[in-house]
C-alpha cells in the first residue's frame, strides 16, 4: 500500500478542516500511520510462522491460526485506516465540485458577474452538511472497528496460551503459543488508544461545528430582527427628534413651512 499518496491526498483537507481537525489528522499520520508503517507490520509480520502448536498433526496447526486469528490484526489496523481516512475526500470532492461550478458560472456570464461562492472553501450551506457527515461517518467506523476488535478476540489483550479445542483436523484439545504475546499486546493497546484519541477529537470537532452553527443562526436572526423594525417608528422618531431640536432651537425654520404659509390665504378672527 502506498501511504506517501494517502498522505498527499488528505493533506489538502487541512485547507478546509477545523483546528481539531488538523489535530485530527496529525494523530492520525504520526501515531498510526507512521507507526503502522515502521512498527506495527515488523511485530505482527511472524505470527503466522511463529504459531508453535503441540501436535505434528498435518493442517492442525493452520486450522488452529485460523480459529483464533480469522483476520490478522495489521490487515484489521490497514482497513481501518483507509475506512476513517476516505470520510475526509468527501469535503475535496464537494470543494471541487463548487469550483466548477465557479468556473462554469464564469465562463457562461463573464468575468464581470457576481460570484456564486464568496468561498468555495467555507463551510457553509452544502459544504457544512458535507463536512459534518464525513464526521459522523468516521465515529461509526472507528466504533465498528474497535467492536470487531474486541468481539475476535475476546478482549484487546493478547493471551500466552491458546486452546484449540474440536477443531478438525486436530484429534483433541491443542495448545499453541503465541510469538512475543507482551509486545503484541503494547502494540495492540497503543493503536487503541490512539484509536480512542482520535474518536474525541472527533466528537470534539462535531460540537465545535454544530455550536458555531448554532451562534451563527442566533445573529442571524438578531440581526433581521433589528433591520424589520416597523417604517412608522423610525419616522415617528425621526419626527420627535426633529421636533426636541426646533425646541432647542437648533433648526432653523424649514423653507417649505416658509412657502405653504405665503400660498394659504390670510384669515382674520370671525
Amino acid at each position: 500500500m502506498d501511504w506517501k499518496t494517502l498522505q498527499a491526498l488528505l493533506s489538502g483537507v487541512n485547507k478546509y478542516s477545523t483546528a481539531f481537525g488538523r489535530i485530527w489528522l496529525s494523530v492520525v499520520f504520526v501515531f498510526r500511520v507512521l507507526v503502522y508503517v515502521v512498527a506495527a507490520e515488523r511485530v505482527w509480520g511472524d505470527e503466522q510462522k511463529d504459531f508453535d502448536c503441540n501436535t505434528k498433526q498435518p493442517g492442525c496447526t493452520n486450522v488452529c491460526y485460523d480459529n483464533f486469528f480469522p483476520i490478522s490484526n495489521i490487515r484489521l489496523w490497514a482497513l481501518q485506516l483507509i475506512f476513517v481516512t476516505c470520510p475526509s475526500l468527501l469535503v475535496i470532492l464537494h470543494v471541487a465540485y463548487r469550483e466548477e461550478r465557479e468556473r462554469r458560472h464564469r465562463q457562461k456570464h463573464g468575468d464581470q458577474c457576481a460570484k456564486l461562492y464568496s468561498n468555495t472553501g467555507k463551510k457553509h450551506g452544502g459544504l457544512w452538511w458535507t463536512y459534518l457527515l464525513s464526521l459522523v461517518f468516521k465515529l461509526i467506523i472507528e466504533f465498528l472497528f474497535l467492536y470487531v476488535l474486541h468481539t475476535l478476540w475476546h478482549g484487546f489483550g493478547m493471551p500466552r496460551l491458546v486452546q484449540c479445542a474440536s477443531v478438525a483436523p486436530c484429534p483433541n484439545t491443542v495448545d499453541c503459543y503465541i510469538a512475543r504475546p507482551t509486545e503484541k499486546k503494547v502494540f495492540t493497546y497503543f493503536m487503541v488508544g490512539a484509536s480512542a484519541v482520535c474518536i474525541v477529537l472527533t466528537i470534539c470537532e462535531i460540537c465545535y461545528l454544530v455550536f458555531h452553527r448554532v451562534l451563527r443562526g442566533l445573529r442571524k436572526n438578531k440581526l433581521a430582527g433589528a433591520c424589520s423594525l416597523p417604517s412608522s417608528t423610525s419616522r415617528a422618531s425621526t419626527c420627535r427628534c426633529h421636533h426636541k431640536l426646533i425646541e432647542a432651537g437648533k433648526l432653523g425654520p424649514n423653507p417649505d413651512d416658509a412657502k405653504l404659509q405665503a400660498s394659504a390665504p390670510n384669515l382674520t378672527p370671525v
